[in-house]
């Protein structure tokens, strides 16, 4: 019985180090050489400085900027550090009362605008810090943006355009707009 305990608890040390050890390591060093960028969390750096991810969804509140979908991480919105969802289902009232409180609040940011509220504009994610929006929530906060900074709609709708990208590999996925990203093109003037 001595000798199968020895055994097993040899085992158990072998495929820990194998599996928490030496599998991660090998993973960080080829993910490092291959995709060094994504690898070092596809950081956004402004003169030097660090403005944030492409990968993690940012809280933007003032009208002159493109706001990103909500967030219902806690215990503030956008906590980065706290990824998570409200699992508030779909015939939950509390849900019910969340979306509609968010479309009275676009809805008030830009009082002359008519069209639809596209859903990713009112809905949380499963994650909490999407970074993209759906070209549609774009297109619905060009007037507002282009409005607050004194900008001609077509020049805010051509950052728009400069900032969107096409499903993954062609296939995957819609076509987004990453909303640190255009904000970051708005306020270098391109």
């Amino acid at each position: 019985m001595i000798r199968e305990l020895r055994v097993g608890i040899l085992l158990f040390l072998l495929l820990t180090l194998a599996t928490g050890v030496v599998y991660p390591a090998l993973v960080t060093v080829v993910a490092a050489v291959a995709c060094p960028d994504q690898a070092g969390g596809s950081l956004i750096r402004v003169d030097g400085k660090l403005v944030g991810s492409r990968l993690i969804g940012q809280p933007f509140t003032s009208p002159r900027y493109f706001w990103g979908r909500p967030s219902a991480t806690g215990p503030m919105p956008g906590n980065g550090a706290v990824s998570s969802g409200s699992n508030l289902g779909p015939l939950n009232p509390a849900l019910t009362a969340a979306v509609q409180g968010r479309i009275a609040a676009l809805r008030a940011a830009d009082p002359g605008n008519t069209k639809p509220v596209p859903v990713d504009l009112v809905t949380a994610s499963a994650s909490g810090l999407d970074p993209e929006i759906s070209i549609a929530a774009a297109e619905f906060q060009v007037s507002r943006v282009a409005r607050e900074r004194g900008l001609p709609e077509e020049k805010v709708r051509q950052l728009v355009s400069d900032a969107t990208q096409g499903r993954t590999f062609g296939v995957l996925g819609e076509p987004r707009v990453n909303v640190l990203e255009l904000n970051l093109a708005l306020d270098a003037g391109r």
